[in-house]
């Protein structure tokens, strides 16, 4: 006897957003259009958008080169973060962020710089929202040149660039500085099984829509695919956090992109 399976039909707006959301994987990037530098900017292997830990103790009583007092002995909030080893966390990518599709926090369009946070940042009942992106990296790179962004960081080739968006403004006022030396003894680049690669150098760039900070840090001190799990950290003002990148999907064209 003949039964009819039940047929399920899903909208044509979902199945071309499955289909758009990393388009610009498949593409050379002089086939790139807006939308995928914005994807590429916004929410792709090299970009996220996090919420990261505000500590709002005032016991050291000790004021930090942001303008804000320091707190003290406060953990990241990250379990593991000793010893990063094991392998990916179930349910995506820590911190949100790709592929989780669209474009969290309200994008990036045209380059700009979106999510910002008013100079009440860490004091204020609104969750400070942090964009990171992996300056150095090609598929980055291009994507800016794309959409425009003439205040995009210089980067030079002898460095991996990670860039932080979003940083309230008063966490990061004063002497850029002196401030970019306390920002450099409180980051670093984590990897299992290897010693921590520290940032040789630190740059505060200030823009009319607010701060954005520059992590620098060696090529000779080589990541590689094999590292599977890049921790990035750092500690800005009252604000900390621990974000992980994934080396298997930072490729583009069969190459490692950072």
């Amino acid at each position: 006897m003949f039964r009819a399976w039940p047929v399920v039909l899903l909208p044509i707006s979902l199945l071309l957003f499955a289909e758009d959301e990393s388009a610009w994987k498949n593409k050379q990037i002089a086939e790139w259009t807006q939308d995928d530098a914005q994807q590429v900017l916004a929410d792709s292997p090299w970009a996220k958008t996090i919420t990261p830990s505000v500590n709002r103790s005032d016991s050291d009583g000790q004021r930090g080169p942001g303008g804000g007092r320091r707190s003290g002995g406060v953990g990241i909030g990250v379990p593991g973060i000793g010893g990063i080893g094991g392998g990916r966390r179930g349910g995506g990518y820590p911190g949100g962020g790709y592929p989780g599709g669209g474009y969290p926090g309200g994008g990036y369009p045209g380059g700009g710089r979106s999510g910002r946070t008013d100079d009440g940042g860490a004091n204020s009942s609104q969750p400070v929202s942090l964009k990171l992106r992996w300056e150095s990296a090609l598929p980055v790179r291009e994507a800016e040149l794309k959409s425009r962004d003439t205040t995009a960081p210089t980067v030079d080739e002898g460095h991996y660039a990670i860039a932080v968006y979003g940083v309230p403004n008063r966490m990061a006022n004063g002497d850029s500085k002196s401030l970019a030396g306390q920002l450099k003894k409180e980051a670093a680049i984590k990897r299992d099984g290897k010693k921590d690669l520290k940032p040789s150098s630190v740059e505060v760039l200030q823009y009319a829509d607010g701060p954005v900070i520059v992590y620098l840090f060696p090529r000779s001190q080589e990541i590689t695919r094999q590292d599977r799990r890049v921790g990035f950290e750092a500690k800005i003002g009252r604000i900390e956090f621990t974000e992980f990148f994934y080396t298997e999907d930072m490729v583009y064209q069969n190459k490692l992109e950072l």
